[in-house]
């Protein structure tokens, strides 16, 4: 339960000024942002000098101890569900912006762009002012109807709309947000039920066959590390962020499991052994490490350019990005004849119809099919 203190603040004219100091903290209506503090606008004199300043120090207090009382009965009944007689709109760009800030604290780099980039679109949408009293169903529309038809931010020659799945992903956020305006009790009805979901396209889920890979793994790369860490994806199905963390402390190796890793994924939380194949291990005890990061300190920046140089050097010209390499080593256990259950637990799926998705890169009996047909024809 929040605790309101009145407590004071000397100031530099011989004057005191009253504020509410909220523990733990709460939501600045004004900003949407968490503050501990909320100024009165109330002085006191420090020295009073005759009985009117007297008494207006103790007609002062009174008043300000009043606001803090009412203060406290506002939030014990809004954290016990109750509804008060005040009529709380807070800035939602800026609530909006207190969800990403969560997500640089807590996510990764790549979860923070994209949430930051949602924000963005959102603040041009609303032109960075939208209280929450004034949102309702018309209004999310509204901004679904926007995410569909709007320009990317990104820089380019042409104006490109942004792609189906960029605007699933950001409307999703937008409905995350309104979630937890509800849930904080900011707007009264939960708008996201009513809302109709943007529907994400199927993608092709690129990989690199097991002659593509031994194709790259004997062509010359700048920066060997980059070579490594993807390899060390695609035989290990880990994702970039896991391998950039790995730490010498995480890795082990026993009689019955052989060398493993012990994981946190991210999404999930979950924490888990991963199996090291020898091969894969190799790639580690190559890097010139003994603790600590096993790859040092690298930045997916630093990967791009290396990664692409690598791959037209190899004169592979699928589209490949360091996470392709994740999935190559979905596709490739799932069409050696490994169990799905087994690859979504390795993938740290939480859901097995996400590694689903990856049976139809390469679906066994559809090339059963194509080939069941065979002729004998002249000169071919």
């Amino acid at each position: 339960m929040t605790k309101v203190t009145l407590r004071e603040k000397p100031l530099k004219t011989e004057k005191i000024s009253l504020y509410l100091d909220y523990y733990p903290p709460i939501i600045d209506p004004k900003t949407g942002k968490t503050t501990r503090r909320e100024f009165l606008e109330l002085r006191t004199f420090k020295n009073p000098k005759n009985q009117e300043e007297k008494k207006h120090n103790t007609e002062t207090l009174a008043f300000a101890n009043g606001i803090r009382s009412k203060r406290e009965v506002q939030l014990r009944n809004k954290e016990f569900g109750f509804k008060d007689n005040v009529n709380l709109s807070i800035d939602f760009v800026g609530f909006y912006q207190r969800i990403v800030d969560d997500y640089y604290n807590k996510g990764s780099k790549s979860n923070y762009q994209a949430w930051k980039a949602s924000l963005n679109h959102f603040s041009n949408f609303c032109s960075n002012l939208i209280m929450t009293s004034n949102l309702d169903i018309q209004f999310v529309n509204r901004y679904r109807s926007y995410l569909l038809n709007v320009n990317t931010t990104r820089n380019s020659e042409k104006p490109k709309k942004l792609t189906q799945n960029t605007a699933a992903t950001y409307f999703k956020h937008f409905l995350y947000v309104l979630k937890q305006a509800y849930k904080e009790n900011f707007i009264e009805k939960n708008l996201a039920e009513d809302a109709d979901y943007i529907k994400e396209q199927e993608t092709h889920r690129e990989y690199l066959t097991e002659e593509e890979l031994l194709h790259l793994w004997k062509t010359d790369i700048k920066n060997v590390k980059v070579k490594h860490m993807a390899f060390f994806s695609a035989l290990t199905g880990l994702r970039f962020v896991d391998i950039q963390n790995l730490d010498w402390s995480k890795i082990y190796q026993d009689k019955h499991q052989g060398h493993y890793m012990q994981l946190r994924e991210k999404k999930t939380n979950s924490i888990h052994n991963h199996p090291i194949s020898e091969t894969a291990y190799n790639i580690l005890k190559s890097q010139n490490t003994s603790n600590g990061l096993i790859f040092g300190d690298i930045e997916y920046s630093q990967i791009t350019r290396p990664l692409k140089d690598w791959l037209e050097i190899a004169n592979i010209n699928k589209k490949i990005s360091f996470h392709n390499f994740r999935h190559t080593y979905a596709t490739l256990q799932l069409a050696n004849g490994s169990d799905i259950y087994i690859v979504s637990k390795l993938l740290g799926h939480k859901n097995v119809s996400t590694t689903q998705i990856y049976t139809k890169v390469l679906d066994k009996n559809k090339i059963e099919a194509a080939n069941r047909i065979k002729l004998d024809l002249d000169g071919l």
